[in-house]
């Protein structure tokens, strides 16, 4: 990557690329169809993630609790993320990375089964927690798959492909299993996620190039990443930060029903409209990486907050609404690669657990704004609040962000003047 995209670590020096080109170099179209099927199951876990959020309304009376309170199962989904990245990738950094993926992609279709069967608010909740175990983990592995099959100079637009698999989940699956679920009973749509995961897996195992693993790596230097104070800025930006999008999106649907004044059948529509954000956002976060990530991080965060501040005054147009979900549908994709590929640089030799590491850090965002809308909502402040609270959350995260900037400019001056 270039310069200016590079996070230097504690002693000041330039980083090296994010993976460096392994096997064979592949023809232009076979590193495409590649990253084409690692997305696709990007695709299957985008929709498995956020369709609860389009069928919450849905899920809590077939389980029979309110809303805020079947809102936790998006914590439960939050919680398996965190605790399955760091854990999975330390113990499968060694192992076959096209075999990992693969089999990661499998226990995403399990996770989707297991919640499509269950009944009961526990039950349900213990499902969408084992459904989140290998959410990060693949994306940490697809991630360094994709990296590794491009250039130095291309590997923020090869991780952004990946990643937009994530986005054409909100901008298409998404939309279509909350209309499957609402005419067909909430289970379909997580049984849809199932079939597209047991595709992706087939078609990664059939793309992808065998790529060995890390025949060094051991859980303690995957771990001692952690130690690094720039990893834990960027993960700390990323779980505090991202938490303002999903305060507002983990209660978009009653947001539009009793706020805006919509009909139920319009509530996939406007996840429509926060996936087609999600999908331009992804595209330009590759490109945004590649050329100053933190200025893109930075912008990006400000744009946000004035977006979730103004769903106060403005929940009851349904025009306002619109670009307002449109916009941070944008700023959240390119907030999400822009701080991955800050995370996978600045990780070191623990680039996977770094990706990895990443989407635990949007999934403590994600549990914590369904939580804290969910609080601010049964205190009585209605369905507008929870984006206030995502106000408040993204300014946080950008304070955290500055002032990681300003270690890290610290940092660089003294090891300059140690020279």
């Amino acid at each position: 990557m270039t310069t200016s995209t590079s996070v230097p670590p504690t002693d000041g020096a330039v980083p090296p690329p994010v993976a460096e080109p392994t096997g064979p170099r592949l023809s232009g179209a076979r590193v495409a169809l590649a990253i084409v099927a690692l997305a696709l199951g990007s695709f299957a876990i985008g929709t498995t993630e956020f369709v609860t959020m389009g069928l919450l309304p849905d899920i809590a009376r077939g389980i029979d609790e309110s809303i805020p309170t079947t809102g936790h199962i998006i914590t439960a989904y939050a919680l398996g993320v965190v605790v399955g990245a760091p854990l999975i990738v330390s113990l499968g950094a060694r192992l076959p990375r096209r075999e990992l993926a693969v089999a990661l992609m499998l226990a995403v279709a399990l996770g989707s089964a297991a919640t499509a069967l269950a009944s009961g608010y526990l039950p349900v909740m213990l499902a969408r927690f084992v459904a989140g175990l290998p959410h990060g983990a693949y994306f940490g592995v697809a991630s360094l798959i994709a990296a590794s099959l491009v250039r130095p100079e291309a590997q923020g637009r090869a991780i952004s492909g990946v990643m937009v698999g994530l986005s054409v989940g909100t901008v298409a699956g998404v939309p279509a299993s909350t209309w499957l679920g609402q005419e067909v009973g909430w289970r379909s749509a997580y049984w849809m996620v199932v079939g597209v995961g047991v595709l992706a897996a087939l078609l990664v195992l059939l793309a992808v190039p065998h790529t060995p693993g890390d025949r060094t790596a051991t859980v303690r230097r995957e771990l001692a990443a952690l130690r690094r104070p720039p990893v834990l800025f960027a993960f700390g930006t990323g779980m505090i930060g991202f938490g303002g999008i999903f305060a507002m999106y983990s209660y978009v649907a009653p947001l539009l029903t009793d706020e805006t004044g919509l009909a139920k059948s319009a509530v996939p529509w406007f996840l429509f409209v926060f996936g087609v954000g999600s999908v331009l956002g992804s595209w330009l976060g590759g490109t945004l990486a590649d050329w100053n990530i933190e200025r893109s991080v930075v912008g990006g965060f400000l744009v946000s907050v004035a977006a979730l501040a103004l769903v106060v005054p403005l929940a009851g147009s349904p025009v306002a609404v619109g670009v307002i979900v449109f916009t941070v549908g944008l700023l959240g994709s390119v907030l999400a690669i822009t701080l991955q590929v800050r995370l996978m640089q600045s990780a070191g030799d623990a680039q996977m657990l770094g990706a990895a590491l990443n989407h635990s850090a949007l999934n403590i965002a994600n549990g914590l704004g369904a939580l804290l809308g969910a609080v601010v909502i049964d205190a009585g402040y209605g369905y507008r609040a929870p984006s206030i609270v995502g106000a408040g959350l993204a300014t946080a995260g950008l304070v955290l962000f500055l002032v990681s900037l300003a270690a890290q400019r610290r940092t660089a001056s003294a090891g300059a003047a140690a020279v």
